[in-house]
Parts: C-alpha cells; sequence; structure tokens
C-alpha cells in the first residue's frame, strides 16, 4: 500500500544563496516521503544493476518516492535520491524512468549532489560585477557602476548555470555508460529530454522545477544523443513484463493520489487491464465503496494468490473500514508471501494492537522488533512499538521506543530525554539499556557527562537511615 507521508524522511534543503534561487536542485521545503513495498520493489529491481555498473554500493543509494505533482527528481548528500511521483507519471516507458535514475546516481558518483560548487560559481562573478561597479562609482562614473551594480545578479546566475550545465552533462555520460554496461539503453534518458525540448524556451516561472535545476538545451540533448546511438545496447527495448510493472506502478500512484473519480475516468471499467482492475479497486476503496472495493481485490488475488501486495491491500482495506481483527489475516499472508518487507511486518503489527487484545501484544511486538531491525529509521514502527510496550506495561521499554522514534525523526533533544528516563528504568546488564546510553552519547553527550549526571542524581535521592538502636 502507499504509505503518506514518511516523517523520518522529511526532506530540508535551503538554497545556498540568492543566486541559486532560481536554479535549486532541491525538493521544496517540507516535502514527504510516501511508502509502497511493491513500488520500491520494482524500481530496486530496475536501479541496482546500474547502480553496480556505476560503482556505487545499492545499499548505499536510499531511492525516495516524493508526494509531488511536479516532474522534478534530486540527489542529495548521503546518497539520497528523490523522484516526484510527477516524474514517474510523465515518463512513457521503464527505459525513461531508468535513465533518470541513472543521471541522479551519475550526480551522486561525480559527488555533484545538490550542486554544491553552483553557489560558488555564482558567487564569483556576482561579487567580481559588483566590485567594478563600486569601482566605477568611485571613478566617477555613477551611471556605468549603477549598471553593473544592477546586473551583478544576471551575472551571478550565469556563473552559476554555467557550473550547473556542465554537471549536467557529465552526470548524462555517466549515467549513459552505466546503463549500457547493466545491458541497458541510454535511449530512454534521450527521449525523455527530447519530450520536454521545449522547456528551452520557456520562460523560469513556467518551466518544470526538473528544468530548472536541470538546465536543458538542444545542444546538451545533441551532446547526449551522439555517444548513446554509439553504445552496444542501444537498441535494446523494455521487456514486456518491465512494461507491464511499468503501468503498474503509474496506475498506483495516479490511483492512490488523484481523486477517485479522476482515477475511474482514467480507468473505466471497459479497460480490463491488471493496471486498471488495480487502480478501480484502489479507488473504490479510497472513495469509502468498500464492498466493491474488497470484490475486485478478492478477484485480483483469486489470479494470483501468491502476490502479497493483493492481500495488503485488502488488509488495508478493513483496517481502515475499523476492522482490525478481520485484516489480521490479509497482512499475516502477506508478511508470508514476503517475509523480508518491513512495511508488511508494520502493517500486521498495527492491526494487531488495535484490536485492543492483550493477547496479541506479544506478536505485534515480534513484528516490530523485526521490522526496525531492517528499517531502523522506521518512526511508524517505533511509534507502535512504544505504544504495545505501554499497553503491556513495559515504560523502560515504551520510554526507549519513543527515544528511537524521535532519534529517526532527527530531535536529538527530545530523543535524549526519552533515553535518560528509559535508563532509569532498565536493567543496566541489559541491551536496551545499553542503546538508551548510545542515544545519549550521539545527542553530542560525553560518557563523562552521564557519570555527572549519576551522581547528581544520586544525591537529589533521599537517605534511607537505619532504624535508631538503644
Amino acid at each position: 500500500m502507499i504509505r503518506l507521508p514518511r516523517p523520518a524522511r522529511s526532506l530540508f534543503v535551503t538554497a545556498a544563496s540568492a543566486v541559486l534561487l532560481m536554479a535549486s536542485a532541491a525538493p521544496a521545503s517540507a516535502q514527504s516521503a510516501i511508502r509502497d513495498t511493491e513500488i520500491e520493489d520494482i524500481i530496486r529491481e530496475w536501479s541496482d544493476p546500474v547502480f553496480v555498473a556505476m560503482g556505487l554500493n545499492p545499499a548505499d543509494v536510499e531511492v525516495l518516492l516524493i508526494n509531488d505533482a511536479s516532474l522534478n527528481a534530486f540527489a542529495t548528500r548521503g546518497r539520497i535520491m528523490g523522484l516526484n511521483t510527477g516524474l514517474i507519471l510523465q515518463t512513457d516507458n521503464p527505459n525513461q524512468l531508468l535513465g533518470v535514475i541513472a543521471h541522479e546516481a551519475g550526480h551522486i558518483k561525480n559527488r555533484h549532489t545538490l550542486r554544491d560548487g553552483a553557489s560558488e560559481a555564482g558567487k564569483q562573478p556576482f561579487f567580481m560585477t559588483m566590485a567594478l561597479g563600486a569601482l566605477a562609482v568611485l571613478a566617477g562614473e555613477p551611471g556605468a557602476g549603477a549598471a553593473l551594480l544592477g546586473s551583478s545578479q544576471y551575472f551571478g546566475t550565469l556563473g552559476a548555470l554555467r557550473y550547473l550545465q556542465s554537471q549536467e552533462g557529465e552526470a548524462d555520460i555517466t549515467g549513459a555508460r552505466a546503463l549500457d554496461r547493466a545491458g541497458e539503453s541510454g535511449k530512454g534518458l534521450v527521449d525523455f529530454f527530447e519530450n520536454f525540448r521545449s522547456q528551452e524556451v520557456f520562460s523560469e516561472a513556467r518551466r518544470f522545477p526538473y528544468f530548472r535545476s536541470h538546465p536543458l538545451s538542444g545542444q546538451r540533448i545533441e551532446a547526449l544523443r551522439r555517444p548513446v546511438e554509439a553504445m552496444p545496447n542501444y537498441g535494446h527495448r523494455d521487456s514486456p513484463e518491465r512494461m507491464a510493472q511499468h503501468a503498474l506502478i503509474r496506475a498506483k500512484i495516479s490511483s492512490f493520489l488523484n481523486h477517485p473519480n479522476q482515477t475511474l475516468r482514467a480507468y473505466p471499467e471497459s479497460d480490463l487491464s491488471l493496471p486498471a482492475r488495480y487502480a478501480r479497486a484502489i479507488a473504490w476503496y479510497r472513495d469509502g465503496q468498500t464492498d466493491k472495493a474488497l470484490t475486485a481485490v478478492e478477484a485480483l488475488s483469486a489470479e494470483d494468490l501468491d502476490n502479497p501486495y493483493y492481500w495488503e491491500l485488502k488488509g488495508q482495506i478493513l483496517f481502515e473500514e475499523g476492522r482490525p481483527a478481520e485484516a489480521i489475516a490479509a497482512h499475516q499472508r502477506s508478511v508470508e508471501l514476503d517475509p523480508d518487507a518491513p512495511l508488511l511486518r508494520v502493517n500486521l503489527a498495527h492491526a494487531l494492537i488495535e484490536t485492543n487484545d492483550p493477547a496479541n501484544l506479544d506478536r505485534a511486538v515480534e513484528e516490530l522488533k523485526r521490522a526496525v531491525a531492517w528499517e531502523d529509521d522506521n518512526t511508524l514502527a517505533w511509534r507502535l512499538l512504544g505504544q504495545a510496550y505501554a499497553s503491556q506495561g513495559k515504560e523502560g521499554e515504551a520510554r526507549l521506543a519513543s527515544a528511537e522514534y524521535y532519534f529517526a525523526l532527527g530531535s536529538e533533544e527530545q530523543a535524549t530525554q526519552f533515553a535518560l528516563r528509559a535508563r532509569e528504568m532498565l536493567n543496566p546488564d541489559s541491551i536496551e539499556w545499553r542503546r538508551a546510553v548510545d542515544i545519549v552519547l550521539a545527542s553530542g553527550a560525553t560518557s563523562q557527562d552521564i557519570d555527572d549526571l549519576d551522581r547528581r542524581q544520586q544525591r537529589n535521592r533521599p537517605s534511607v537511615l537505619a532504624p535508631a538502636t538503644r
């Protein structure tokens, strides 16, 4: 299922200078990532061989799905790549989407994520022009000085733009070469750019965000086309299986994020394709037509009983209809079919907790512990784990889970507060106690700070006096 938002991956990036406001490659402030095991697995299946061909360890590259209808993608520090849902929906085939992924991976490989040098590249002509303008004023040429001062931001922008264009060309070639080494064609990237060639004549305000941060020109497209056409795998085409996966991704994203009526118009009941039937099931569920949605999902499952995502969707429909006890069986089946998917285990644990049956809590805790072992930044899992422990009366473990929740969010102060409380309640010989100390130390505290805190707390505790003797 598509889970929205992903708090642990809210992205905040500030432009380095005014010069870069027009060319920021970063996502808009407070954009949120969405989670969906099915879509994530398909994209990783396509992209991991390209990362390997590029010399990147796939485990080190995180690909985020960004809930944003605009056409945009980005790469940032920490080897994090973001793909807007709007961009995915604008691709015509898997090769185009894979081309964009390879391009962004090229930025990661070449270490110019977030266009780090563009700020400095823009500042140099900006300050030089400002300095010349000031000198002209001092030399008695106020008109010339004013003209130079007024154009300083323009020249700064040109400097940043030239730097960005240089980086884009490098990322294009790096991505295309990796695609070819992975047995893929670079044609999709060329075609994707060709589809939006008109962007180069648009005003800045009318351009898609992607082409503000990835300056596009006919010259750039041709500079990419020539080497790509000469590569051995230029003629490679997407398989029917991959084309079906791409259609499914687009159907699932649009049906979860668009209004149900829009989905039902795009995928009318006369369309009997799998993506269309999947999209309609989701649209009916989101429209509150629960029985119709369940019938549609069960029909899909009958054709493919081993598809974990149909069972996941059935569990989601039942859970959000207020029937968590009925949702358990569906979520359990999804976990059995895809036991390595943390999000599926979180779904199962959530249903178990919401039954309000104490007998289900041990099982919920076990599922959540497995989930966070794979994804230690999954804030929903940590929040639910804290809730489950609190319901069991395990206050130390509950506070540690809350500390982990805030630590994953990046809220160090709150994480430290909960870790300190947990530390007081946990057995000093336990793994949990040591983890609480680790969180405190990760916030910047030292072992000496903790020792000092212990001594202060010891002094503040009321002393226990022995009974007087006679």
